[in-house]
C-alpha cells in the first residue's frame, strides 16, 4: 500500500500499479490525491543558478554560499516536507542563525498551538470513526478540501461503537458563510452565518448553555442544535480556515465554548490542516524550542510575530523556500517583499517562486519518489516508502548536502 501526501489525511490504503515511471492504475485515490499523483509528470522544476542550468554540486555550493553570507536569512515553507527534512531545516536554521517559519503562521497556527500545548483536548481520527457521534465542521468544506475525510473517518463510516453510522448514530453540523458542497450533504444541519459572524455565533451558543435566550434570528433552531450538542457522548469540532481567520487573535472564544461543552460531555478539536505535514513541523519545532512557528535563532531562541513570514519578509536579506509557493499564495505586499530578496527554492514543481529564485533545486515528490514520515492532521505518525526510483534527491538529501557545505 502507498501513502497519499495530497493532504493531511495521509491516506495509507492507496493501491498503485506502475510500469517504469508511468502510473497505470490506482485505487482509493480521491480527486486531490489523483492530482498529486498526476503531477509526477507535469511541470517539474529545473535545477539552475542565476537562470543557467547547472549540476547538483554547483547548485548546492551556491545555495550554501548564499546562506553563509546572509545576515538575516528567512527559512520558510516546510509543510510539504517530511519530518526528516523538517528536522534538517531546523538544524540549518540554528546553524545559520536564521528565522524559521511555516505556513501555519498565516493559517491554523493559533488553533494548532492550543492543541499541541494541550490547552484544548484533541483525539485521533480513528477515535472519531469509532466514537465520534456529534461533529461540528466549522469554517471548512471537507468535501472539497479533504475529500475522504467524511467517508473514511468522520461522517459516513461505521465505527466500533457506531455501527449504524450517519443514518442513526451520528449527527453532524456545518457552520459556514457559504453553501459549499459539504453544506449540500449536511443540508438539514447547515448553519449559515455572515462573514466574520463566528464570534457572535459562539456568544449565542454560550448564552444557550447559560440558560439564556440567544440573540439570533432563529432562536428555536439554535436551542435545538445546542440540545443536540449537549447530548453527545463524544463530540468533535473540526475548525477550518474560515474560523481561523474570523477569530484571529480571539481564539479564546473557541476554547471557552469547548470548555463549556466539556462541563457536561466530552468534546475534542482537530484542526482541518491542509498541507500534508504542517502539524509535523509545528510539533518538531515545538519540541525543540517551545514554539510551533515564528522562531529566530539569531540570538539563542526567540519567538514573536516579528518573525512571521509576513514581517520577516520585509527585513530578511535572503529567503530559503522549501516546498511552498509564497509568491503565488501570499498577499501581494508580502510576495513583493520576498521577490525583492535573493531566493533559494527547493520544490518538485515549477512555480512562480521558482521562476523568481536565484537558485532552484528540484526535489522528489514525497510519498511517490521519496519516503519518510509525517504527522497526520490528528498527530498520528505515518511512515511511507517511495513507490518508484527518482532522478531527483529528496528535500532531506538536499538539506543534508547544504549543511555539509556550510
Amino acid at each position: 500500500m502507498a501513502v497519499c501526501t495530497g493532504c493531511s489525511l495521509l491516506c495509507d490504503d492507496i493501491e498503485v500499479t506502475i510500469d517504469g515511471r508511468r502510473i497505470t492504475k490506482t485505487k482509493n485515490l480521491c480527486r486531490k490525491g489523483f492530482g498529486r499523483y498526476r503531477s509526477l509528470a507535469s511541470d517539474r522544476s529545473v535545477r539552475r543558478v542565476d537562470g543557467k542550468q547547472v549540476g547538483i554540486d554547483e547548485a548546492i555550493s551556491r545555495a550554501a554560499e548564499m546562506l553563509r553570507d546572509a545576515k538575516r536569512p528567512l527559512l520558510f515553507g516546510w509543510s510539504c516536507s517530511t519530518l526528516e527534512a523538517q528536522r534538517k531545516g531546523i538544524e540549518l536554521a540554528r546553524r545559520t542563525k536564521a528565522i524559521i517559519d511555516d505556513t501555519s503562521s498565516i493559517c491554523q497556527g493559533e488553533i494548532m498551538d492550543m492543541v499541541i500545548r494541550e490547552e484544548i483536548p484533541s483525539c485521533t481520527l480513528d477515535d472519531v470513526r469509532n466514537y465520534g457521534d456529534t461533529l461540528i465542521f466549522w469554517g471548512c468544506d471537507p468535501s472539497s478540501s479533504h475529500p475522504r475525510h467524511m467517508s473514511r473517518f468522520s461522517y459516513f463510516p461505521r465505527g466500533e461503537k457506531l455501527q449504524r453510522g450517519h443514518e442513526e448514530d451520528r449527527t453532524a453540523f456545518l457552520i459556514d458563510i457559504r453553501a459549499s458542497p459539504t453544506a449540500k450533504i449536511l443540508s438539514g444541519n447547515f448553519v449559515q452565518i455572515p462573514p466574520g459572524g463566528d464570534a457572535d455565533l459562539i456568544d449565542a451558543m454560550l448564552a444557550v448553555l447559560d440558560g439564556k435566550i440567544p440573540r439570533v434570528r432563529d432562536k428555536k433552531a439554535m436551542i435545538s442544535m445546542m440540545n443536540t450538542l449537549k447530548k453527545a457522548d463524544m463530540g468533535v469540532v473540526f475548525p477550518g480556515l474560515g474560523l481561523a481567520y474570523s477569530l484571529k487573535g480571539r481564539m479564546d472564544r473557541l476554547k471557552m465554548l469547548v470548555d463549556r461543552l466539556n462541563e457536561t460531555t466530552k468534546y475534542n478539536v482537530i484542526p482541518m490542516v491542509g498541507h500534508y505535514n504542517m502539524r509535523g513541523f509545528n510539533q518538531l519545532l515545538f519540541n525543540e524550542t517551545g514554539f510551533i512557528n515564528r522562531v529566530s535563532f539569531a540570538d539563542g531562541v526567540d519567538h514573536g510575530p516579528m518573525y512571521s513570514v509576513v514581517e520577516a519578509s520585509k527585513s530578511c536579506d535572503l529567503a530559503l523556500v522549501v516546498g511552498s509557493d509564497p509568491i503565488s499564495s501570499l498577499p501581494a505586499g508580502i510576495a513583493r517583499a520576498l521577490a525583492g530578496v535573493p531566493m533559494i527554492t527547493l520544490d518538485p514543481h515549477r512555480t512562480l517562486t521558482t521562476e523568481l529564485s536565484r537558485v532552484v533545486i528540484p526535489t522528489a515528490l514525497s510519498g511517490i519518489e521519496a519516503g519518510g514520515s509525517a504527522l497526520r492532521m490528528d498527530g498520528v505518525r505515518i511512515e511511507f516508502d517511495p513507490i518508484m526510483k527518482s532522478e531527483y534527491p529528496s528535500d532531506e538529501e538536499v538539506l543534508s548536502m547544504i549543511l555539509e557545505e556550510i
